[in-house]
């Protein structure tokens, strides 16, 4: 008998843990703490925040993923979301070397950072409360609320979906 056939998709070609995985094992997490949140927010500067969620008490949460070590070291533009939330996060998957995120480039006392794969996370550092302005943070939830209508009608209504041309 001749040896079974291999899939198209190799194992070794599939990264352990990807970002879709963190983000998700986040959110669940996030869930039950009841803090809900969106994935690929665009905020007002430009930039676009991997995880963007709201707390029962209003506050405004950005998870920024990184997989990959020369991710995490090469990016220079993450302290661009702090104005954009009372608590920022570094999600990370479990094998990635944490050590950078204790250097003060990275900011430990005020970045928290959790560890997460596709089923589940864990906060292994709170992040600090950085109160936004109230206007700022009432302006940031609508935001984000009509991202989230927007999206839910997309889904829901592929007329609507076509028709929507906002970030």
């Amino acid at each position: 008998m001749s040896a079974p056939a291999t899939s198209a998709i190799d194992s070794h070609a599939i990264p352990a843990s990807c970002a879709g995985d963190v983000a998700r094992g986040i959110a669940r997490l996030f869930a039950r703490n009841d803090i809900w949140c969106l994935a690929e927010v665009p905020l007002r500067n430009g930039r676009r925040a991997d995880l963007m969620g709201i707390d029962a008490k209003g506050l405004v949460v950005i998870v920024e993923i990184k997989v990959a070590r020369s991710d995490l070291l090469g990016d220079a533009k993450w302290p661009d979301y702090l104005e954009f939330c009372d608590r920022f996060y570094w999600g990370l998957p479990p094998g990635l070397d944490r050590a950078p995120l204790e250097s003060e480039a990275f900011r430990p006392e005020i970045c928290g950072v959790i560890v997460a794969d596709g089923y589940d996370a864990e906060i292994l550092r709170p992040a600090a409360f950085a109160p936004l302005a109230a206007a700022r943070r009432k302006v940031e939830v609508e935001r984000l609320a009509r991202i989230a209508m927007r999206r839910y009608t997309g889904l829901i209504d592929p007329l609507c979906a076509a028709l929507d041309s906002l970030p």
